[in-house]
């Protein structure tokens, strides 16, 4: 590895960070890079002047797992996420750990403090009256230090929110990177391969969930074209009900789309112990009339 590789993991590396198995872009250059090469996403965050509104949304962007593959395999997105798992990180969650137990410590004392002098002032007020009530708060004071306990529901925990995203610092960008948490089943990988046939002819690809198909599929940036195809993957073998394509059908035809059966080939053995890869199927589905 020559000089100039080796300094390829700086600006060049796309952090890509996960809330469970959902990836998010945080940094501005990683969205516009990622844009550059088509991968579209979703903008799910709120604006910090316009928090409590829906219209125009903010970082993060939300990735399908499909982008997050092709930049995987595309670009050194991978590199953020696999060359920083070493022993720092159970040395950063050890310390996050003894942090939350000292602040945890100290509110325990701070709430039992202002637990007595709650009742203190109480006695106060009532250090002329000779009644029960008077011995009954007195009592609870003395017994406060082994009846008193704080839950951990209770405790307050700082949030650092003047920092856009995870990677700001190295050590919190290595303790909270993980592997990389995507479904491998048979399902993901038909669409995986649907997604990048589309992508290799030119096309861009946004979620189609809301049309009930996996991609909407564009000629263009879906900011100047419209959606031309609804694509629904499947594999070659699946049965599909034809009360089920009639239906997709007529949606396609209400949203004056078409609706794109996408189904990748099987691999062709090579007899070699290797297969190589074949392209994807497309089948076209327009409403016509009812016969």
């Amino acid at each position: 590895m020559d000089a100039g590789e080796d300094q390829s993991t700086g600006d060049d590396v796309i952090d890509i960070s996960f809330c469970g198995s959902t990836p998010l872009l945080w940094k501005v250059s990683d969205i516009k890079r990622c844009r550059g090469t088509g991968v579209v996403g979703a903008l799910v965050g709120s604006l910090a002047r316009q928090p409590r509104q829906n219209v125009r949304m903010g970082r993060p962007l939300e990735l399908m797992q499909e982008e997050a593959l092709m930049l995987k395999e595309t670009t050194s997105a991978a590199t953020s996420l696999h060359t920083q798992q070493d022993c720092k990180d159970e040395e950063a969650a050890r310390q996050f750990e003894a942090v939350l137990e000292s602040s945890y410590k100290e509110q325990c004392t701070l709430a039992l403090e202002d637990k007595k002098r709650v009742l203190r002032r109480i006695m106060q007020e009532k250090e002329n009256d000779t009644d029960a009530s008077g011995n009954a708060v007195r009592d609870r004071l003395n017994a406060l230090d082994q009846a008193f306990s704080f839950p951990r529901s209770a405790m307050a925990i700082q949030l650092c929110t003047a920092r856009a995203g995870f990677s700001h610092c190295p050590d919190e960008s290595g303790f909270l990177y993980a592997d990389w948490p995507m479904p491998r089943d048979e399902r993901s990988a038909i669409r995986f391969r649907v997604y990048r046939d589309l992508r290799s002819k030119g096309y861009y690809l946004t979620s189609a969930g809301k049309f009930g198909g996996d991609f909407l599929v564009y000629p263009g940036d879906p900011l100047r074209f419209h959606a031309h195809y609804i694509a629904l993957c499947m594999s070659m073998d699946k049965l599909f009900p034809l009360c089920d394509v009639l239906a997709i059908a007529r949606l396609g035809s209400n949203v004056k789309k078409t609706v794109l059966l996408c189904s990748p080939q099987k691999p062709r053995e090579t007899g070699m112990e290797e297969s190589i890869e074949e392209g994807v199927v497309y089948s076209s589905l327009q409403w016509s009339s009812i016969v």
